[in-house]
């Protein structure tokens, strides 16, 4: 098992321990991690349920897609931003076509 993995599991293990303490199904932890999927995203969730210690299934969907939303939104602004870089690039070195 690679370390990606190893991380993956670890974080995981560590949300879904997370929910139940507060108890939580399972079913809503595995959805959780299903519709976070990345480590980090996983462990911020984590976080803001150790610390909020939200009472309702509400709460806890409502911080999961405020979490997928923020991720989004940094997706877009990082396509933006590779997009300009490469307008950019056209523009100084023109179009090939001399």
């Amino acid at each position: 098992m690679d370390n990606n993995n190893r991380r993956w599991l670890f974080s995981r293990d560590n949300l879904m321990t997370a929910i139940r303490s507060l108890g939580f199904p399972d079913e809503l932890g595995e959805a959780i991690v299903k519709n976070l999927g990345s480590p980090k995203a996983m462990d911020r969730m984590a976080s803001y349920l150790m610390n909020v210690k939200p009472t309702t299934p509400e709460l806890v969907v409502d911080e999961m897609l405020a979490i997928r939303s923020e991720i989004e939104a940094w997706r877009a602004k990082k396509d933006s931003e590779d997009a300009n870089a490469k307008y950019n690039e056209m523009l100084y070195y023109g179009f090939g076509d001399d």
